[in-house]
């Protein structure tokens, strides 16, 4: 076996770079950070230091709370994004980002800069019906693309709902990259080294975002709104104690979808994740019951999660 020559190997930077997400008034957001003379918006990350830090996760909570100040509840890990045309460091190193989704509850994430996730993919919003955008933005500009290049299609199909297919929330990342690779999204320009020139992309198709955290955010949505369905992690973006409609509405901004209101309620009750707290809310109108997740459950039996689905048509209408 001959040996192998490691002495010229690029240096490697590893970093966390976390999609903090949390629900507060009436809309999903995440943290967003500003650098001076970049218009466009970033993801909290910074180093993994081993030395320092016996997991990546207790490093990420630890640099969290101390950069943005922010105590974080669920945390898992996405995805590792290390692709060639990434980044460097100030010293030359090639960047290597582990992805997270961590999720806050608002009364733990106050202050800072938060942004509407949907402001950054408006076309995963359905909660008041199918964004116009699909049809007169999006899909003629997709059957563009797939003009030269035909061997997307299937793909097209399966992320949009076409030709019949359902549209599946959980295609965030999907759709992302497909708006990508078709020139669509203002970073595709921006990372294009082949010298052409691009057309103008519309400001309709969301915000851009640096370097590549805005594949990283539609990978956290993806997964939150997959996890939600097998896992109770709808609770840690609510308060310790909530109403129905709350956690109902909270439900809706991360599927991006209206849910029947009958329907949502029969799901809760028969899941047994939720106990009355015998308190009315102090809103204005008619007082509504208090509920709080019955964290003993995690004891009782495996949870589940709320395995509630929009019911969306095809992106065609069919």
């Amino acid at each position: 076996m001959s040996d192998i020559n490691t002495t010229d190997s690029t240096d490697i930077l590893i970093d966390i770079s976390t999609a903090i997400l949390r629900a507060h008034d009436g809309a999903l957001q995440f943290r967003a950070l500003e650098d001076n003379g970049n218009t466009a918006k970033r993801l909290p990350f910074g180093p993994f230091m081993p030395d320092r830090h016996r997991t990546m996760e207790i490093g990420l909570r630890q640099w969290v709370r101390e950069q943005v100040g922010v105590d974080l509840a669920h945390v898992e890990q996405l995805y590792t994004f290390a692709d060639q045309g990434r980044y460097k460091s100030g010293e030359g190193r090639h960047v290597v980002s582990v992805g997270y989704l961590a999720l806050a509850r608002a009364e733990d994430a106050a202050g800072g800069a938060w942004d509407n996730l949907y402001d950054y993919f408006p076309w995963e919003d359905w909660r008041d019906g199918r964004p116009d955008m699909l049809d007169d933005i999006i899909l003629p500009a997709l059957d563009k693309w797939l003009a030269q290049n035909d061997e997307a299609r299937a793909r097209v199909r399966l992320a949009f709902g076409r030709d019949g297919a359902q549209w599946d929330e959980e295609f965030v990342l999907e759709r992302y990259e497909l708006l990508y690779e078709a020139g669509l999204v203002e970073e595709a320009a921006r990372d294009s080294d082949s010298g052409k020139k691009q057309e103008p992309v519309p400001p309709a198709l969301g915000q851009a975002m640096q370097l590549d955290h805005r594949r990283i955010a539609a990978t956290a949505l993806g997964r939150l709104r997959s996890k939600l369905k097998y896992r109770p992690v709808i609770f840690d973006l609510m308060p310790d104690r909530f109403t129905l409609r709350a956690l109902q509405q909270t439900t809706e901004l991360v599927l991006g979808t209206a849910l029947h209101k009958q329907n949502f309620r029969r799901l809760v009750e028969k899941s047994g994740f939720v106990a009355a707290t015998g308190k009315t809310s102090r809103a204005r109108g008619r007082p509504a019951e208090l509920f709080r997740f019955r964290h003993e459950n995690r004891a009782d039996r495996p949870l589940s999660g709320l395995r509630v689905s929009g019911g969306r048509k095809s992106s065609d209408g069919k």
